[in-house]
Formats: structure tokens, C-alpha cells, sequence
């Protein structure tokens, strides 16, 4: 079990959290596209005390996407058919990995000011019909 950056590097030692929750899936073949994070008090994520480099043991898995599951590669799927086999593969909810929150309908500006009262970090906006597409995207 590994778990890499976007750019290749193993974090499995540094992120032992997360480590530990994928290890307690039942399916023990899968990529996740996720985001870490440390939460904070109020339950929304601190991205200064991510990158403190303080709170290693903190870092949980914020999953967006399932890339693929039990030797089968999944991107072709539409987002919605993989957000319900992510649902499914984490249906026991380990600690340290969460699924996002899946919110249908538009992203407009009530949205984003909402996002901006909350003071997250942002927003992850994918067409439900849509294949997987690595990589940062230019629209």
C-alpha cells in the first residue's frame, strides 16, 4: 500500500493515518483521487496547519474520486457511477478517509460565496456525465 502526490512522491509514512484506514478496506486494490487535510475545530480545513508540518498524525483523506478497483480501471465510468462505487468501497467509513461531499445542480455564485464565508480552501467542480481526466485542466 502506497500513497503518492500528484507529482509521484510516496507520503505513506507521512500521512500514517491515512495509511492505517486504507489498510482496513475490505478491497485491498484501489486508487483514490482525494485531497489531504487537517481539520480544524470548526471542522473545516486548515491548510496553514497542513503545511506546518506539524500534524502529520492529523492528515485524513478527503476522497473525490475512485480512479480504480480490483485490477479494473474505472475512468471511462462517469463521475456518478464512480462517486457510487467510491461510496461503496468506503461504506464502512474508516477513520481518516472521508468521502467528499457530493452536491448536484450548478455551482453559481451563491455557492462560491457560501465557500467564502466558510472560509475553505475551495471548490472541486466535475461534470457528472464525465470521464475521468488527469491532471490540472485548462478551460
Amino acid at each position: 500500500m502506497r500513497l503518492l502526490s500528484r507529482n509521484g512522491s510516496d507520503w505513506t509514512r507521512r500521512y500514517p493515518w491515512i495509511a492505517a484506514a486504507a489498510l482496513k478496506n475490505r478491497q485491498k486494490h484501489f486508487v483514490i483521487d482525494g485531497g489531504a487535510v487537517v481539520l480544524g475545530i470548526d471542522g473545516i480545513s486548515d491548510f496553514d496547519a497542513l503545511h506546518s508540518r506539524k500534524h502529520y498524525h492529523e492528515v485524513q483523506l478527503y476522497a473525490f474520486d475512485i480512479l480504480a478497483m480490483g485490477g479494473d480501471d474505472l475512468r471511462s465510468l462517469p463521475l456518478h457511477v464512480r462517486k457510487a462505487k467510491l461510496e461503496q468501497l468506503l461504506a464502512r467509513r474508516p477513520d481518516g478517509i472521508t468521502v467528499a461531499p457530493f452536491e448536484r445542480g450548478e455551482i453559481g455564485p451563491n455557492l462560491f460565496r457560501a465557500a467564502c464565508r466558510m472560509g475553505v480552501e475551495g471548490l472541486v467542480s466535475k461534470h457528472r456525465d464525465r470521464q475521468y481526466r488527469g491532471g490540472r485542466q485548462k478551460f
